[in-house]
């Protein structure tokens, strides 16, 4: 893969949005044109193609869960369960990703699995997100996130070519990318100097931290204009930045993580999946007080995940894709409901 080139201007909308949007006012009609949701039924045959080519098996996990996602910046919705009480915990969790009954899969021994499913993510709509949407996940035993972004890459140029495209690779480090794009360094700078480049865009930076700044810089000074026809894959992440990724020793150290956009749209984010029950408990004890201090109400964690590390997750390598975003940018719009047969405020 190429070395990161200068950052163009921001791409523009391009013309092909009006081909998959529809037209229809009526709050009955679908949110999407008919082309986009045949579009995503291709997408879905291709997707099922690709992984039975490679012996990756399908399954299905439950969407409604005892347990819950801990990462604090993600919320959930809640059900009730008024059956009788022998059948389990009555409050139920709609699952944020297939990522805990998945990385259990793994510990049983199915070997390299991936699931294609719906999700939900509560306090999330607006223009590009809605509370429930389509997740790609998959995990391949034996790899790491370099390997598995490989693969990725591979997945979203077989899917541009449902539309006739083809894109460009640009893989680089995250250390690199910052430096080349906003020229900061994001293991050294300090966070005045993070905060820099950042002047003018009206940010209220009371309560920020470190983490904060970076992400902003990202969302704001750097993923913005990365080309429309070229896939970006960056790698190695801040070790504070983890997740449920391994931590690789050095001078910084790093998460073995990466994330991969078509354009300025973020698609997939993978892992060198943690296998360390009690690193994995600790690191769900400290989401908890985070959402404790914000006062929220931490959900429980899901105690047959560490269950199952214990017992012992293979060494893998995971990824999770969003359909929606990758539709979007199939169809060139930046309106998610372009892509769902019935958005949040037409469901």
């Amino acid at each position: 893969m190429a070395a990161a080139p200068a950052l163009p201007a921001p791409p523009r909308r391009g013309p092909a949005r009006e081909r998959f949007v529809n037209r229809n006012q009526g709050d009955w009609q679908p949110s999407a044109g008919i082309q986009a949701l045949r579009l995503r039924a291709r997408a879905y045959a291709l997707f099922r193609a690709f992984f039975a080519e490679r012996g990756v098996l399908e399954v299905e996990t439950p969407v409604l869960s005892a347990a819950g996602n801990t990462e604090p910046n993600i919320d959930s919705f809640t059900a009730r369960f008024d059956g009788h009480r022998d059948a389990g915990a009555a409050e139920r969790w709609l699952r944020t990703s297939p990522e805990y009954p998945l990385k259990r899969l793994l510990a049983a021994g199915i070997g390299d699995c991936y699931e294609l499913g719906r999700v939900f993510r509560n306090g999330e709509a607006g223009g590009r997100h809605n509370p429930e949407f389509t997740m790609l996940e998959w995990y391949r035993v034996g790899w790491d996130h370099r390997r598995l972004a490989e693969e990725t890459v591979e997945l979203v140029q077989r899917s541009l070519a449902l539309v006739g495209r083809r894109a460009e690779v640009v893989s680089l480090g995250y250390r690199d990318l910052f430096v080349q794009a906003a020229g900061v360094d994001p293991f050294a700078d300090d966070e005045a100097r993070l905060r820099a480049p950042l002047a003018g865009i009206g940010i209220d930076g009371q309560g920020l931290g470190r983490d904060d700044w970076l992400d902003l810089l990202m969302t704001h000074r750097i993923q913005p204009h990365f080309p429309a026809d070229r896939i970006t894959v960056v790698h190695d992440w801040p070790a504070t930045q983890c997740a449920l990724a391994r931590i690789r020793a050095g001078d910084p150290p790093v998460a073995e993580r990466f994330e991969l956009y078509l354009g300025r749209f973020e698609l997939a984010n993978g892992y060198h999946e943690l296998t360390d029950a009690a690193e994995q408990g600790a690191r769900f004890q400290r989401d908890r007080q985070v959402r404790a201090a914000r006062g929220g109400v931490p959900p429980p964690v899901d105690a047959r995940l560490l269950a199952a590390l214990q017992a012992g997750m293979p060494d893998c390598a995971g990824v999770a894709l969003g359909v929606e975003r990758l539709l979007m940018a199939l169809c060139g719009t930046d309106r998610i409901g372009d892509v769902l047969a019935f958005d949040f405020a037409r469901a």
